[in-house]
């Protein structure tokens, strides 16, 4: 089986919760490291589908390595190649299919409860999910719905938090995080956690009951991951 191309843009932010999903079903994966100047490849031949994680930077800035992870999003839409976008990853998603990438009216950090909006599509991608969940956010900017694609979660800070179009899933939340990774970007990022507010944590509050918090997150990640890795050799529902 050909591998997944997992593309990392900062170090701390990496395929965390993720990771494991893949080992336990048996599902290669080739790590793509921005941060470290890895070259995004031009072609889709040697991989079975993408994924993109987080990053500080905006997608609309002009760097080069977005404009290729772009149209590799693109080349993966016309193949019918599974994608996978958490937050930055998400926005690339949206910008890829001629959606909008602008600033959310608040910045989003911390653990908050998200809702499953209410269509076909969110019952085929959330079917166990409960409204009111607590997932972990951090972020500043908002992707717009792609014409075509289904938005399937929203919450009181941010309208959009996901959406799906065939076996495409960007979200805008942090399903990936683990314990360790909440801490280490609490400590990493405190910077923006001088003034809480309703909408932005304190970095006790993010820190506390983390272990039964990261069990109901990767609960939720687990859903998700085995529904996107659906069409793969050997994933069942």
């Amino acid at each position: 089986m050909k591998p997944l191309l997992i593309f990392r843009h900062i170090a701390c932010e990496g395929p965390g919760y993720l990771a494991e999903v893949l080992l336990q079903h048996g599902i290669p994966w080739q790590l793509i490291a921005i941060d470290r100047a890895d070259p995004v490849p031009d072609t889709l031949d040697a991989c079975s589908g993408l994924v993109f994680m987080g990053g500080p930077m905006s997608v609309n800035d002009d760097l080069p390595w977005i404009r290729q992870e772009l149209e590799l999003i693109r080349m993966a839409r016309d193949r019918n190649l599974p994608v996978l976008g958490h937050c930055l990853g998400g926005q690339l998603i949206s910008k890829a299919l001629d959606g909008q990438i602008t600033a959310n009216p608040v910045r989003e950090i911390g653990w908050q409860p998200v809702r499953k909006n209410r269509n076909a599509i969110a019952d085929d991608w959330l079917a166990e999910f409960n409204d009111g969940t607590e997932l972990f956010h951090w972020h500043g900017e908002i992707f717009s719905i792609p014409d075509g694609a289904e938005q399937i979660l929203e919450n009181d800070w941010c309208a959009h938090q996901a959406f799906a179009i065939d076996n495409i899933l960007a979200l805008q939340c942090h399903v990936e995080m683990t314990a360790p990774m909440v801490s280490e970007w609490a400590r990493l990022y405190k910077d923006e956690l001088a003034d809480p507010s309703p909408a932005v944590q304190s970095a006790t509050e993010i820190n506390r009951n983390l272990e039964a918090r990261i069990t109901t997150l990767q609960a939720v990640a687990e859903s998700l991951y085995r529904r996107w890795l659906q069409p793969l050799p050997g994933i069942s529902a």
